[in-house]
């Protein structure tokens, strides 16, 4: 029985001895909370209680029986026993020829443990797109794109593993206010270089970056934009932007993020597609003139309001751009569309909903994530992230501090809607209490058993695994596959980061208790292969992060 279908088979089964009593409710199952109380565990009996008016042990032991048919036809080699816990718990226990099985299952699939072969098929034709990070090109980048950066990395790697097709994409927003007040930086601290007249804009981005990009400019061109020659502005915006978004691309390598797209909100604009989306929306009947100005009428689709997208000056919104690029991604086949947004963009999420279903396409063809902010933390100092002068805790410099793989592990151990402390003194620990640490030393502690015994276990008897710490380890390798593809449901790739965690708990708690290499030459073979596993599990879990799998520390 595969790792994925015996949850499934026990749910059916459940569901077929309710109805046989005469009830009908959803079954689900869990992993109790106390560990001796079995490997799943379901409340069925008392969800029926409601329906049949019977007592809730009572139902237990009669689903218990009707599940006998079940058990002789299958499902008896996977499950030990069954117990009935007050007020009506099912709790069931796998049995260790299945955990035998996984183990067997981990080392003949190796890297591709995990991948369920009737999903990959299902999910080969669905193209996803994940659009993170897409920060205004404006400054390096900080420590809340850099989460950003870490779980749509994480997340796009559990969605390949998983079987989707993925493109990572970057939204260069290289127009607009923004990018006109950077270019206007650049120009002033160019002028103040060269001891002219200059004004600092309002606003102004007043980072030591901006100065260092300017002494450029005078290296390069001279005193040649000295004067207001035309195309003087456009120069410096050209200038800026591209300049700072190199640096982002650069930082972004460094943090083993690569994009496939970079695209281009100018050559949006430039091309006429979003002109061509706004009387798309008209022709659909889903913009109307009011006061001069051009609405998307988004509460068609719950939003509290409608939205202006033209102004009557004939000046586009944000919005327009968006619904524009988003319309574009569904045209170049993206079935499911994953944005990765910040905290700041929480209330833009139901007009772009609203947007997506009013361009035709199901409200459930676009997800948000929002990614809370990032506090770092020294101990219990937390650091400023910002000063009046403009500079602020970099990307870069967390990864100079504390390393790329670190950085991507603390980044996303939390989930994406909770705000995230980041300790710059516990990643850099080399002890237990650093998460990431942990977890690499188990690896690597694992490589060098290996290396000093450098053999196959060749047809272990893995029988023979029985103690408790051995089953504990059995029980989490088969967790694995779910672990990954709950995150792949859900779009939060911290599962993978806690279950690697779990894993590595579970490696260093059997090493503490037992030798690997014992006088029983057919035991040390049953432990190495339990130990292969691990470490092929381990190394899994850290590349869909974006971590190492370190063999020497």
């Amino acid at each position: 029985m595969s790792n994925i279908s015996l949850e499934t088979s026990l749910i059916q089964a459940l569901e077929s001895a309710a109805a046989s009593l005469g009830g009908n409710v959803p079954v689900i199952l869990e992993p109790p909370r106390i560990q001796t109380h079995g490997d799943f565990a379901t409340n069925v009996a008392m969800q029926l209680a409601k329906v049949l008016h019977r007592p809730p042990m009572e139902i237990a032991q009669s689903l218990v029986k009707a599940l006998e048919p079940q058990l002789k036809n299958g499902l008896a080699s996977a499950i030990e026993k069954i117990e009935i816990k007050p007020p009506g718990f099912i709790n069931f226990f796998l049995s260790q020829s299945l955990l035998h099985r996984t183990l067997q299952e981990v080392l003949t699939a190796r890297e591709n443990f995990g991948r369920n072969s009737m999903a990959q098929k299902i999910r080969e034709n669905t193209k996803v797109q994940v659009e993170f990070v897409s920060a205004n090109p404006t400054g390096p980048l900080s420590v809340a794109h850099g989460r950003q950066a870490a779980v749509g990395d994480s997340l796009a790697n559990i969605l390949n593993f998983c079987g989707y097709g993925v493109t990572r994409e970057y939204y260069v927003n290289d127009e607009g206010n923004q990018i006109e007040v950077l270019g206007n930086t650049l120009l002033a601290r160019y002028l103040e270089i060269l001891g002219l007249p200059f004004e600092f804009p309002e606003n102004g981005y007043k980072g030591g970056y901006m100065k260092a990009l300017a002494q450029e400019a005078v290296q390069t061109e001279g005193r040649r934009w000295a004067e207001g020659l035309p195309g003087r502005k456009e120069w410096f915006m050209e200038k800026a932007g591209g300049a700072i978004l190199e640096i982002i691309r650069k930082e972004l390598e460094d943090f083993g993020v690569s994009f496939d797209v970079w695209y281009s909100q100018r050559c949006l604009r430039e091309s006429g597609t979003q002109d061509d989306a706004m009387e798309f929306l008209k022709q659909r009947g889903y913009l109307y003139l009011q006061e001069g100005a051009w609405w998307l009428k988004s509460t068609a689709f719950g939003d509290d309001k409608d939205r202006v997208v033209v102004r009557s000056d004939g000046r586009p919104t944000y919005i327009a751009a968006d619904i524009a690029y988003h319309r574009e991604k569904f045209r170049r086949g993206f079935t499911k569309i994953v944005n990765l947004w910040g905290p700041d963009h929480h209330g833009y999420i139901p007009r772009m909903v609203a947007a997506v279903q009013a361009l035709g396409y199901p409200r459930d063809a676009l997800k948000i994530v929002m990614v809370q902010l990032c506090t770092l933390k020294r101990g219990n100092e937390i650091i400023p992230m910002s000063t009046r002068e403009g500079e602020f805790i970099t990307l870069r410099q967390v990864m100079e501090e504390v390393g790329k793989d670190a950085a991507r592990y603390f980044f996303v151990m939390r989930r994406t809607d909770s705000h995230l402390d980041f300790d710059l003194e516990l990643a850099k620990k080399a002890a237990p209490e650093n998460p990431v640490f942990y977890i690499q030393y188990a690896h690597a502690r694992i490589a060098g058993i290996r290396a000093k015994l450098n053999v196959q276990a060749m047809r272990p008897n893995f029988s023979l695994l029985s103690q408790p710490e051995e089953l504990q380890m059995l029980r989490r390798l088969r967790e694995f596959p779910s672990a990954v593809e709950a995150c792949a449901e859900q779009f939060e790739p911290h599962g993978v980061a806690r279950y690697l965690l779990e894993l590595a708990t579970d490696f260093h708690k059997f090493y503490d208790v037992h030798r690997v290499v014992t006088e029983d030459v057919e035991l040390t073979r049953a432990r190495l292969g339990l130990i292969d596993a691990v470490q092929i599990v381990l190394a899994a879990g850290l590349k869909l992060l974006g971590v190492s799998a370190p063999v020497k520390m």
